[in-house]
C-alpha cells in the first residue's frame, strides 16, 4: 500500500464533558490526556491539556512538593513549571461547565442493522461509516469501531479503510463493509470489503515493517484536537536513526492502548514555618521570579493579591527564599529517593506531630531487640509511618509498551512519551495521604552477601545477560542494570506485600512498593493511600509492630513455587522464553498486581531472597 497522509478533518467535531464519572485519581492512571474512553454514548480521547482550561483563571487547586518540581523543572527545562490537580465539576447545577474536554474518537462507525445483513460467503455484513457519511445520510444505530492505528510514541489515528480494503488505492467512494464469521472476533474471521468487489483481511493489519498495510506514521496527535502535524510530505513520526517509524494495529480496549508514566514523592518533614515560606513563594512565583532585589520584592508585596504574604514574611525573607530557590541548592538537586532514605534512616523514635492539623508526616523508629534471631538479624531499621503524604505527577503516556525507568524515576527508557499538551505549562498531579512501614537492611550484610559470595556473581552474570537481551529486544541504549541488590530488594518487597497483606485488612492491589538504594544503604518502604484527606486506617502500621512474623511468613513463601522446578530453574538468559528479566520468579510466586510494583514487574528473583529447590547457594536469608 502506498504511504500516504491522513486528510485532516478539522478539529474533532463532538466535546464531550464526562463531569462526575472520573476521579482525579483516575486521571492520572487511566484516563489522563490521550487515553480512549467508552461512554455511555460515546467512544472518545482525552483532551490535552490545554482543553483542561487555564488553571490560574479558573481556580485550579496548586499542588506543593519543592523536590518532585525541582526534579521535573530541571528534566522539563522549564523553570516555571507548576502541578495542578485535575479540575473538577462545579456541585452548583447552573454553574458554568467546567472539567476534562474529551473529543470524539475514532470517526469510523460500523452500521447496527436489526438482523445480521448477509454477506458473501455466510458473512455476518455491516457497513462502515464515517462520521461525515452519516452526517449526511439516513442511517439506523451505529457503534464506533474497534480498530484503529497507532504507534509506540504514543501517536493515534483512524484507519485508512478506503485504503487498506483496495490496496492502497483511494479512488473507489463506493460503500464498505465489515465482514464477520462466527463470533470468536478472531482477525482471521474479519474482512473488510467494498462494494466494487475489493475485500481484505484484517489480519493483514497485524503485518510489520514494511510490509505494514498501515504505513509510517504522521505524528497525530487528535487529543490535542491536531489531526496530522507533519508537513504533507514525509511523515513526522520518526526514530533515533530518523527513520519512520510504522503504525500498528491497536484494539480501543486494549490493555496495551494507554501507559501512563507517572512520577512520585513523599513529603519529608521540614520545619513549619519553613514549608509555609516555601509555598508561599511557589503561588507567587510568576511575579517574583524576575525579581532582583528586596525592592522588587517589596513593590510586589504591595498589591492587594499578596496582603496574606505582608502579614507572615517580610521582604528580606521573602527575597531569601528567592535567591535560594533560583539557584537551586539545598535536597531538590538530589534524587528523588536519596532524602527520603535519608529521612528513614534517621528518624528518631518520633518524627512529625500527631495532630489533625499536621497531617503530612507522623512516623517513629521501632527499639529493635539486640538479641533477635533468625531473618531479623539482617534487619538494622524498622520504622513505622502513622501518616504520610504522596504527590503522584503525570509526566506523559506511550502505547504497546509501558515506559520504564530506572531505579531513581530519573530516565525514561526504550520509548519517547507521548506529550501532555502542545506546549507544557503544568502537569496534573494528585495527592494521596496514607501509611506505611519501612524496613532497612543491614548494610554489613550486604556488602558481605554481593561481594564474597561467588554463587551470587554467578546469578549476577546471568542477570546481566538476560538484561543486556532485554536492551537489545526493547532498544533501550540508556539503559543501566541496576544492580543485584535491587533485584533482591525487590523480590523481597514482592514476597513480604504477599504476606503483609493476607492480615493487614487492605487488599494486595492496594499495597504499593518504594525500593531504596544508594550504596550499601537500602530499604523497602509498603505503604498504602487515598485521596481522602483523612487517610487510612493503621492496618500497616500494626503489621510493622509484627515484623518478624510477617518476614519468616514471606520468606517461607519464596521457598516453593507451584510452578517448580520449572520456575526456580529458569534462567533469565534462555532466549527460547524471552523472560529476560525474570529468575526464578512468575505468577506462582513473585508476580502481583502491576499497580502495585514500581518496576512493572520485572527485575525479580527469589534464589536472591532464599534457597528454593534449584539451591543456587545465592540466597541473602541463608539463615531463614
Amino acid at each position: 500500500m502506498a504511504a500516504r497522509k491522513p486528510r485532516s478533518s478539522g478539529s474533532p467535531k463532538a466535546r464531550i464533558r464526562p463531569e462526575g464519572q472520573v476521579r482525579r485519581s483516575q486521571v492520572l492512571t487511566t484516563f489522563g490526556p490521550g487515553a480512549l474512553v467508552d461512554f455511555p454514548k460515546h467512544a472518545a480521547i482525552m483532551g490535552g491539556l490545554e482543553s483542561w482550561g487555564d488553571p490560574d483563571k479558573e481556580g485550579f487547586q496548586q499542588v506543593f512538593e519543592e523536590r518532585l518540581e525541582a526534579a521535573l523543572r530541571a528534566r522539563e527545562q522549564n523553570p516555571r513549571l507548576r502541578l495542578f490537580a485535575p479540575p473538577s465539576s462545579p456541585d452548583a447545577l447552573d454553574a458554568p461547565a467546567r472539567g476534562i474536554t474529551a473529543f470524539e474518537f475514532p470517526e469510523w462507525f460500523i452500521e447496527q442493522p436489526p438482523e445480521g445483513r448477509a454477506g458473501e460467503g455466510g458473512f455476518r455484513s455491516r457497513r462502515l461509516l464515517h462520521r461525515r457519511a452519516i452526517e449526511r445520510g439516513s442511517y439506523g444505530k451505529v457503534v464506533p469501531i474497534r480498530f484503529v492505528r497507532a504507534c509506540p510514541n504514543g501517536h493515534i489515528g483512524d484507519i485508512d479503510w478506503r485504503g487498506f480494503a483496495h490496496g492502497g488505492r483511494t479512488d473507489c467512494t463506493r460503500e464498505l463493509f465489515l465482514d464477520e464469521r462466527g463470533t470468536s472476533g478472531d482477525l482471521a474471521d474479519i474482512m473488510v470489503r467494498c462494494a466494487c468487489k475489493a475485500s481484505r483481511s484484517l489480519v493483514d493489519a497485524t503485518l510489520k515493517g514494511e510490509q505494514s498495510p498501515l504505513g509510517p506514521c504522521w505524528g497525530e496527535t487528535p487529543w490535542l484536537a491536531d489531526a496530522a502535524p507533519g508537513d504533507g510530505e514525509k511523515p513526522a513520526c520518526v526514530d533515533e536513526q530518523g527513520k519512520p517509524v510504522r503504525n500498528k494495529l491497536l484494539v480501543r480496549s486494549a490493555t496495551n492502548a494507554y501507559f501512563p508514566q507517572n512520577v512520585s514523592a513523599i513529603s519529608i518533614p521540614t520545619d513549619a514555618t519553613k514549608q509555609a515560606l516555601r509555598e508561599a513563594i511557589e503561588a507567587a512565583w510568576g511575579d517574583l521570579e524576575s525579581a532582583e532585589g528586596e525592592e522588587d520584592v517589596a513593590r510586589e508585596l504591595k498589591k492587594a493579591r499578596y496582603k496574606h504574604l505582608r502579614d507572615r514574611f517580610s521582604a528580606p525573607e521573602l527575597w531569601a527564599e528567592v535567591q535560594r530557590k533560583r539557584s537551586g541548592t539545598g535536597e531538590e538537586r538530589r534524587g528523588i529517593k536519596a532524602a527520603e532514605l535519608d529521612t528513614f534512616l534517621t528518624i528518631p523514635e518520633s518524627a512529625g506531630e500527631d495532630t489533625p492539623d499536621k497531617q503530612d508526616f507522623f512516623a517513629h523508629a521501632l527499639s529493635l531487640d539486640p538479641a533477635r534471631r533468625g531473618a531479623m538479624r539482617s534487619i538494622s531499621r524498622v520504622v513505622l509511618v502513622h501518616r504520610m503524604r504522596e504527590v503522584i505527577v503525570q509526566l506523559g503516556f506511550t502505547r504497546f509498551e509501558a515506559p520504564a525507568r530506572d531505579v531513581d524515576y530519573e530516565l525514561s527508557l526504550g520509548v519517547r512519551t507521548a506529550p501532555l499538551a502542545r506546549e507544557v505549562t503544568w502537569l496534573p498531579a494528585v495527592e494521596n495521604r496514607g501509611e506505611g512501614i519501612f524496613l532497612a537492611l543491614d548494610p554489613g550484610a550486604i556488602a558481605s552477601w554481593r561481594d564474597r559470595r561467588p554463587q551470587v556473581k554467578a546469578r549476577e552474570t546471568q542477570l546481566i545477560a538476560g538484561f543486556e537481551a532485554w536492551k537489545k529486544r526493547r532498544q533501550a541504549k540508556n539503559a543501566r542494570f541496576p544492580g543485584v541488590t535491587y533485584v533482591m530488594l525487590h523480590s523481597l518487597s514482592h514476597l513480604l506485600l504477599t504476606a503483609v497483606s493476607l492480615e493487614c485488612g487492605y487488599a494486595a492491589s492496594s499495597i504499593r512498593e518504594r525500593i531504596y538504594l544508594d550504596g550499601d544503604r537500602c530499604g523497602i518502604l509498603l505503604f498504602t493511600g487515598t485521596p481522602d484527606a483523612e487517610g487510612t486506617l493503621g492496618g500497616l502500621v500494626q503489621v510493622g509492630k509484627k515484623l518478624a512474623h510477617h518476614l519468616d511468613a514471606a520468606l517461607d513463601l519464596g521457598k516453593l513455587c507451584s510452578n517448580d522446578p520449572v520456575c526456580a530453574q529458569h534462567h533469565p538468559d534462555d532466549a527460547h522464553e524471552e523472560r529476560f528479566l525474570h529468575g526464578a520468579a512468575c505468577h506462582g510466586c513473585l508476580l502481583i498486581s502491576e499497580p502495585s510494583c514500581e518496576w512493572s514487574n520485572e527485575l525479580l528473583d527469589r534464589s536472591l531472597v532464599v534457597d528454593t529447590v534449584e539451591d543456587s547457594g545465592a540466597a541473602f536469608f541463608t539463615e531463614a
